[in-house]
């Protein structure tokens, strides 16, 4: 993360940190830590917390991370109480998002179901009721699963990807994604394995691309590499 952070001049060293996972049912969404001790519908628990010592390491290393979740039926309201209920003592939190793709995804597979501009609302209500500071992301590819109207200070993140060239996809993080959410900051989830065909014949694919959309998006941006070949751009530019 630092390293990738130092390729753009005055950016932080950032990530979208995935918490709770889409269950095998595609009802449940899986929080990975222990149970508070009760109920909650459509909501499991693993034994063992995964992340906390990863939190930590954050915390003392100066990177800053938005905890995600996959969540499937259960409610939004107890998933952001729940995650940083038990996080946000963390430095390094400093937001919560959600997988649309994942939300209810069980009533529409493969895409989930878009969020209303009274959802929006009341999930970003919740989430500065933790911390006023804190921030709500949304992430799909498509921008009708966003809510219509609502904006507030919301992040949006697209994970669009099988583009036919960096053009392309620089095209549409423009014109269809920064451009239609200005003012709000904008995200960008890149570097996948579907457009690897043509971003591996650059020199530093993160930093050359990274830094190019930055030039163009008017707006405040995040930038975040994706985990599945993270570390082959990283192992290639040593």
């Amino acid at each position: 993360m630092d390293r990738m952070s130092d390729y753009f001049q005055g950016s932080t060293p950032c990530a979208i940190w995935i918490v709770g996972v889409l269950h095998n049912d595609r009802t449940c969404c899986r929080l990975e830590f222990p149970s508070d001790g009760k109920v909650h519908q459509n909501i499991i628990f693993l034994d063992q917390d995964k992340h906390e010592s990863y939190l930590e390491y954050f915390d003392k290393n100066g990177i800053k991370v938005y905890l995600q979740v996959e969540p499937a039926n259960g409610d939004l309201i107890t998933l952001i109480d729940l995650v940083l209920g038990r996080y946000k003592h963390h430095d390094c939190v400093i937001g919560f998002g959600v997988d649309v793709e994942w939300y209810k995804q069980s009533d529409k597979p493969g895409w989930g179901i878009p969020v209303s501009d009274a959802s929006a609302k009341l999930w970003e209500e919740r989430v500065k009721y933790h911390n006023q500071n804190y921030q709500l992301f949304l992430k799909h590819w498509d921008r009708k699963w966003m809510p219509p109207n609502y904006r507030g200070d919301i992040l949006f993140v697209s994970d669009s990807q099988i583009f036919k060239n960096f053009n392309k996809m620089l095209s549409e993080y423009i014109e269809y994604w920064a451009d239609y959410f200005k003012p709000n900051m904008v995200g960008y989830q890149f570097g996948y394995v579907s457009d690897r065909k043509w971003w591996e014949q650059m020199n530093n694919p993160p930093k050359l691309m990274g830094n190019t959309i930055a030039h163009y998006i008017d707006q405040k941006c995040g930038l975040f590499w994706v985990d599945f070949t993270l570390r082959d751009v990283l192992i290639s530019n040593n």
